[in-house]
């Protein structure tokens, strides 16, 4: 069984949601004795800009109009950062809330991994489908303030719906969350809160 761990905060043991992640991946390893554990942290890779250069490399690989060598070298980069994503049963996100949003070094590695052909196809008589439809997720949400159902700031919320709109387009299977909320109130509190969810579904999770 492997898991790829995406750690998505900068910030270290400082973080909450990697904090919480950690236990979890504990937990997972008494639970699962031939797990194997992939750590991806999008703040140490070097990530491709996608940038105008980059974007005619896609074209001419997927298109097949002769693509040059620099087009080539530079679209195997996406593929080898896609295909080590891809190499996982379960996935592990620990990510934070930066301005009601995800942090843009996440948002960057998601920009790489969502490609048609790899991640995602699309035929005019099947529209848009999920490659990866084999796979399961848990994600460790952070937030410094409330933003559920009845706070009145829901709206404000584009953190967890975009993490689960981007895994069900991919075509994820099964998503769990976990939410370490208003750590900026009562961090202690919020991370004794989510570690009894996090250890739970470490425990009793099919993957």
């Amino acid at each position: 069984m492997k898991i790829n761990y995406i750690e998505c905060s900068p910030r270290g043991e400082r973080s909450h949601s990697t904090k919480i992640a950690q236990a979890y991946i504990e937990q997972a390893k008494k639970n699962i004795p031939d797990l194997e554990l992939n750590h991806i942290n999008p703040w140490s890779l070097n990530l491709p800009e996608f940038d105008g250069d980059m974007l005619n490399a896609k074209y001419s690989v997927i298109s097949g109009t002769d693509p040059s060598a620099d087009e080539v070298s530079a679209w195997s980069n996406v593929k080898n950062i896609f295909d080590e994503f891809n190499n996982a049963d379960h996935y592990l996100f620990s990510v934070p809330m930066w301005n009601f949003n995800i942090p843009y070094k996440l948002k960057h590695y998601i920009d790489i991994i969502t490609q048609p052909g790899m991640s995602w196809s699309y035929t005019p008589e099947d529209g848009y489908k999920g490659l990866m439809t084999d796979k399961t997720a848990t994600i460790i949400y952070a937030t410094g303030d409330g933003y559920s159902e009845g706070t009145g700031f829901e709206s404000f919320d584009m953190q967890k719906p975009y993490v689960n709109l981007w895994l069900t387009f991919l075509g994820f299977k099964k998503i769990e969350r976990v939410v370490v909320d208003r750590t900026l109130f009562d961090a202690e509190t919020a991370e004794k809160n989510a570690l009894d969810v996090a250890l739970k579904l470490a425990n009793i999770n099919t993957l």
